[in-house]
């Protein structure tokens, strides 16, 4: 469900579960082992999904099939979104089709976030489907949300469009969807070009507290 490349310093991963990508327990142990690969090989990071879908979330036939795994699947992915928040060298994403739910949350922890243009949905639905948002989620989107749309993507679970997620914080750039590649390579060449210890000491200290928030979020949440 997980492809890795390494080329000229520049790690790919991609996801591609052949449907819409949920993160299911599976694929969380492969993403977890890809970013173990990336620092290993000290590569800026480009994470990407399959055509129409970067991801859908949790995989919900955990929550209605086997609920004793929900918390691993939960720590799976919190875990996942604090060592991108962290992460030494730098993470691009980029989402060529719908992010909901968790699919959204990989974006809001990594350096450089580009979409598609078109007809496709970027939102926290959990309050739609019945979930209270964890803590941890909440932490993520206070960091890089607007203020105003802070409320309406946690609270109410509204809904974007590409460019009304860019203006939201859920992106940085909307590309059309044949450039999305060409978009996230320059971006990563972009970023390796940074002195990677200026970076790593200048994210942590600029992240402090958003990642000492996730971080209990986490604790608080999801930990024994």
């Amino acid at each position: 469900m997980v492809e890795y490349e390494l080329n000229e310093g520049v790690a790919s991963i991609r996801m591609d579960d052949g449907k819409v990508n949920a993160f299911s327990i599976e694929m969380l142990k492969e993403l977890h082992a890809a970013f173990d690969r990336a620092e290993s090989d000290g590569a800026v990071t480009v994470l990407s999904g399959r055509h129409g879908f970067f991801s859908a979330g949790f995989d919900l036939k955990v929550f209605n099939d086997q609920p004793e795994r929900i918390k691993e699947m939960l720590l799976l992915g919190a875990t996942l979104c604090e060592r991108v928040m962290a992460f030494a060298r730098p993470v691009v994403t980029a989402c060529s089709g719908h992010a909901l739910a968790a699919g959204t949350f990989l974006p809001l922890c990594a350096d450089s976030r580009i979409g598609v243009d078109g007809v496709f949905k970027y939102g926290m639905n959990e309050v739609k489907i019945g979930l209270t948002v964890p803590l941890f989620v909440v932490e993520l989107a206070r960091a890089r949300l607007t203020p105003a749309e802070f409320n309406r993507a946690v609270i109410t679970a509204k809904t974007y469009s590409p460019t009304e997620a860019q203006a939201a914080g859920f992106l940085d750039r909307v590309v059309a969807a044949e450039d999305l590649e060409a978009a996230a390579i320059e971006s990563a060449a972009q970023l390796a070009a940074l002195d990677a210890g200026a970076h790593k000491a200048t994210k942590l200290r600029a992240r402090a507290i958003a990642i000492e928030a996730v971080r209990r979020g986490i604790e608080e949440e999801l930990e024994d």
